[in-house]
């Protein structure tokens, strides 16, 4: 603006000498004197446009070392950060037969198997077909070591998997619901995951949402973990699912006034690794008048063992008293109002093994055998519960290039009730997946 200012006055200042050099031609001396003056007032306005013309390059080499500063610092920073989506889009369709009577429509038991949905002394046999992408999840990941060498990570991640809302009338728009939401600072983790005392390493691979579902510790849900080595221990949050005296639906307390205990060992070597997971937790139920409680434990082993060069064998052994929710997606509750009103916790025992064979670099398949067995006292939950339930499965899963599967999977399915009805399922599943 300066220089703009200048070469207006060098202008207006030439102009007036040109006038009055016309009126001075008469005087030699005089008219030298301005002929000179507007000489050296011309180099003047020369130089200072010069000047601007440089003006904006300064400019742009000023914005560029500014620029380059945060590049350099960011350089020499100790610390490093990473940001990531992943998830994937899944499809699935299925065709269901149960052999006593069949599931409502927006039944979670016509999404992915849950052994306690299997309609048992139904009229007659039904069929049903289903096709969806609720499964289609979608998360976000970042990885922070800071110049402390303090290391932080986040995930969240959702799907739309048991909606609180949707159809299949028009749009089959589905809610997302939240799965995982943590954070991890150290050894230490803060939120929504899977519980400690779940060992997802384990899981069989399934054409389904989750394979031998009656057998499996299955959890996801808030806590405090600390990892210290081969060692996890954990606070996890608590809830306490009960039978009534008599039998009759499920009651959830939420009445539970300390966390669930969690205690883990993990070991891995070359030939695959194995978990022992030990949990104690109180059910808690407050009455009328009347605040019952008892304790509750349950022990899991689980592992892969390699078979061959790609071939691997998984299993899990679970058993506990009042295990309740934490296993087969909670086919049988933690405890039943005994006659006296007081809580009696309900044992159950359960385990999978599964084997999985790789035909070739793009081809694999899975053998799953599944199976609970719970001990209800009849005289407190009746004779309508859950005695039994097991399943056996196999599938092909056939991946063309590294990121999409396609699967192809039979299930079979029985549930047995203490008065000895039962009720089957066969479910023929495919499915195609692209990862990302």
């Amino acid at each position: 603006m300066k220089i703009k200012n200048k070469l207006s006055v060098l202008a207006i200042s030439v102009s007036m000498l040109c006038g009055v050099s016309q009126n001075a031609l008469a005087g030699g001396d005089e008219y030298q004197k301005l002929e000179d003056k507007i000489n050296e007032l011309e180099s003047m306005v020369l130089e200072l446009k010069k000047q601007l013309a440089e003006r904006p390059k300064e400019k742009e080499v000023i914005i560029k070392e500014v620029a380059a500063k945060p590049e350099k610092e960011m350089e020499e920073s100790p610390e490093k950060h990473t940001y990531a989506f992943g998830g994937f889009v899944k499809t699935t369709a299925s065709f269901s037969s149960y052999s006593d009577g069949d599931l409502a429509s927006g039944s979670a038991g016509r999404d992915f198997y849950i052994p306690a949905t299997i309609p048992v002394g139904g009229d007659g046999e039904s069929t049903d077909f289903d096709f969806g992408a609720k499964e289609s999840r979608i998360n976000f990941k970042s990885d922070h070591v800071l110049e402390s060498g303090d290391k932080l990570s986040t995930f969240v991640e959702m799907d739309f998997l048991l909606p609180p809302g949707g159809d299949e009338r028009i749009s089959n728009s589905y809610n997302p619901r939240l799965r995982h939401a943590f954070i991890k600072y150290n050894d230490w983790l803060f939120g929504q995951t899977w519980s400690t005392f779940q060992n997802v390493g384990a899981l069989p691979e399934s054409v389904d949402f989750l394979a031998a579902s009656e057998s499996t510790i299955f959890e996801r849900q808030s806590m405090i973990r600390y990892t210290n080595g081969n060692w996890q221990f954990a606070l996890e949050n608590p809830e306490t699912t009960i039978t009534p005296y008599g039998g009759g639906g499920r009651i959830v307390s939420d009445d539970n006034s300390m966390p669930d205990l969690v205690a883990r060992y993990n070991h891995k070597a070359d030939w695959g690794h194995f978990t022992v997971a030990a949990l104690v937790r109180n059910l808690e139920y407050d009455q009328v008048g009347n605040n019952e409680s008892t304790s509750s434990y349950g022990l899991s082993l689980s592992g892969k063992v390699m078979v061959g060069e790609k071939d691997d064998l998984r299993f899990m052994l679970s058993t506990g008293s009042g295990m309740g929710r934490y296993i087969g997606l909670n086919t049988a509750n933690g405890a039943v109002i005994n006659d006296d009103g007081n809580l009696s916790a309900i044992d159950s025992t359960a385990g999978f093994i599964s084997y999985r064979h790789f035909w070739n670099e793009k081809v694999r398949s899975n053998f799953i055998f599944s199976q609970i067995n719970v001990d209800n006292n009849t005289d407190y939950t009746g004779l309508g519960v859950t005695r039994s339930a097991r399943s056996i499965q196999a599938n092909v899963l056939f991946s063309p290039v590294s990121k999409i599967t396609l699967g192809l999977g039979w299930l079979y399915a029985e549930r047995e009730l203490e008065s000895r009805a039962d009720g089957e399922l066969n479910r023929l599943i495919f499915t195609a997946k692209y990862a990302f």
